[in-house]
């Protein structure tokens, strides 16, 4: 009986040392605590292709380490809305979140408006108790920053009583924007402001609690910092918010593509059939997407 004949290796295999380098850069202090995806588009906005997202994954799996990457902290019928964005200023999600004070039953407010297309921070607040007069103040601070027609704005919310306040309502309607609220018990209806606070919430670096409502303050100028201009945000092709928002998604998916270009042109035997290409930003963002079949039916 033959012997099965040892399998040649794969030539879109990295080399060994190619490897410890990918796991030397996953396991520095740069990137320790940052994700596969994090450390992909860092990297890449700096030309520098180290493999693709999965050949990553796939390293790190190999030494077992394909948990969640990043330190996290541990915590223990109305009409569906159908919201379209197709840029930035068209739709902003807006809530509000508790954030624990320094002892039980005491608790700091964070009021943030962030827009659906871009993920771009609009506004935010803390404050020490929850009012329609405050949440007035944090849309009309917004609204004249950006400079966008409230005539062509929609703002989403739950149904907190701030969110569902008259007043709140009244303030809208005057000035144009169109207002929407989440159906009862249905998180989904505001996923992009659910998503903001739990990317918040599991870092590392979160406090159980504040101690004052200066240090809140203090901590979530450098949160949102890093957020607006930093993170690389896994629903925007891995771009910032702030780079999407400003309008440079173009540009940038042309530099990585170039990127991608030359590692193909030095090793295009590690690529299977044609050159990669950077993630795309999506051209609508939706708040619950309608099927075909009700896109069928509506007049």
């Amino acid at each position: 009986m033959r012997e099965p004949k040892p399998r040649k290796p794969s030539p879109r295999r990295l080399s060994d040392a190619e490897r410890a380098h990918i796991l030397e850069v996953c396991h520095s202090e740069r990137f320790c605590d940052s994700s596969v995806r994090e450390i992909y588009a860092t990297l890449l906005d700096e030309g520098i292709y180290l493999a693709s997202v999965a050949t990553i994954y796939r390293i790190l799996a190999e030494v077992g380490e394909t948990r969640e990457r990043r330190r996290q902290a541990t915590h223990p019928t109305r009409v569906k809305p159908e919201l379209l964005a197709t840029g930035p200023g068209q739709v902003w999600s807006w809530d509000i979140s508790k954030l624990k004070g320094p002892s039980k039953g005491i608790y700091w407010q964070l009021y943030v408006i962030l827009d659906i297309y871009s993920r771009g921070i609009m506004n935010w607040r803390i404050e020490d108790h929850e009012s329609a007069e405050l949440a007035r103040e944090l849309m009309d601070e917004a609204i004249t920053k950006e400079g966008v027609d409230p005539n062509q704005l929609t703002i989403h919310a739950d149904n907190g009583a701030s969110m569902a306040s008259h007043s709140v309502a009244e303030f809208l309607a005057t000035l144009g924007v169109r207002k929407t609220h989440s159906r009862p018990h249905t998180s989904n209806d505001n996923p992009y402001s659910e998503a903001q606070f739990k990317t918040l919430k599991y870092r590392g670096d979160f406090p159980e609690r504040f101690e004052t409502i200066e240090e809140a303050r203090t901590f979530f100028a450098k949160f949102f910092s890093w957020y607006q201009y930093e993170h690389h945000h896994s629903g925007i092709a891995l771009m910032t918010p702030a780079d999407v928002h400003e309008g440079y998604a173009e540009a940038i998916t042309e530099r990585r593509a170039e990127v991608l270009r030359g590692a193909y042109q030095n090793h295009p035997e590690r690529f299977v059939n044609k050159v990669p290409t950077p993630p795309t930003l999506n051209t609508e963002v939706w708040i619950n997407r309608p099927t075909e079949e009700e896109m069928k039916e509506s007049p």
